[in-house]
């Protein structure tokens, strides 16, 4: 009780002096991550690292930082982006004809996941820009890692999921950085936005929403069910009738427990039941062909 209520001081304490509600995140991921900063910042105790905090501007930058996991990778999962390749994003192609393909990256961090969407996207075209047309809408809620992801500059091990024909077509090399080329910029509008924020529902560059693809992965398990659920409830209402929301391998079954199907089994690919799912679902594979 004692370690409940020091938690929950130092929530105060941020929210009063950061502006920034910690306790929205998953109870344990906030505990692993002050032990963590006890550890770096050699105290001995909850009681000793909160006297620290409130002492130590510079430890309430880092301990916010730390909660907030800025980790990504190119075609992360193998399957969720293979499915999308050969399967999801031909039909939404074929489905939608010659309207504009809207995507949102919903957390993109450093942009990796956008930029391989892009990649996908681009192939799709095989260099005929009025076959399909396209917009991704890649959003954080930290400026920092909006600006990275502008840049699209990345180390050599950060390309390890990407083969040489894609380095060579999508990145200029320079020592040892490679920079996402200007052309695969631009269809992409980049921009801040908080998932938890109440004043809107989706970015407001999107003017109205109606995503076909929503890729939201790797987030939803850093926070507790009722932010979880507050999350995915926004999402819901900006993805389009029978659209995809697509999450990590590890929040398939949040997604399970909030009303969503899995359309492709262990794909982390959903819809929501009801609308056009079923009868999209079913009519998929004769589309394609």
């Amino acid at each position: 009780m004692k370690e409940i209520k020091q938690i929950n001081d130092i929530c105060d304490f941020l929210r009063q002096s950061q502006g920034i509600d910690v306790s929205t995140y998953e109870d344990s991921f906030l505990k692993k991550t002050l032990q963590n900063r006890i550890s770096t910042s050699m105290c001995d105790s909850m009681e000793e690292y909160f006297t620290f905090l409130k002492q130590n501007s510079t430890e309430g930058n880092l301990l916010i930082a730390s909660l907030q996991n800025n980790y990504s990778e190119f075609f992360r999962n193998a399957l969720t982006f293979a499915v999308l390749e050969r399967i999801v994003l031909p039909y939404i192609v074929k489905k939608k004809k010659k309207k504009e393909i809207r995507i949102w990256s919903a957390a993109c961090a450093q942009g990796q996941e956008v930029y391989s969407f892009a990649m996908l996207l681009e192939e799709l075209r095989g260099g005929d820009d009025e076959k399909f047309k396209y917009r991704i809408f890649a959003t954080d809620k930290c400026d920092a890692q909006i600006n990275k992801a502008k840049h699209g500059e990345y180390p050599s091990s950060a390309l390890n999921n990407i083969n040489f024909k894609r380095a060579e077509k999508w990145f200029t090399k320079r020592n040892d950085v490679f920079t996402i080329k200007s052309e695969l910029k631009e269809n992409i509008d980049f921009s801040i936005f908080d998932l938890l924020g109440k004043n809107s529902g989706s970015p407001s560059v999107s003017i109205f929403g109606d995503f076909d693809i929503v890729f939201c992965a790797n987030l939803l398990f850093y926070f507790n069910s009722k932010n979880q659920k507050q999350i995915v409830n926004k999402i819901s209402k900006s993805i389009s009738d029978g659209g995809y929301l697509i999450t990590g391998e590890a929040e398939r079954q949040i997604l399970l427990n909030l009303d969503f199907s899995e359309v492709f089994l262990q794909s982390g690919i959903f819809q929501k039941k009801g609308g056009t799912r079923e009868k999209d679902g079913t009519r998929i594979t004769q589309i394609l062909k």
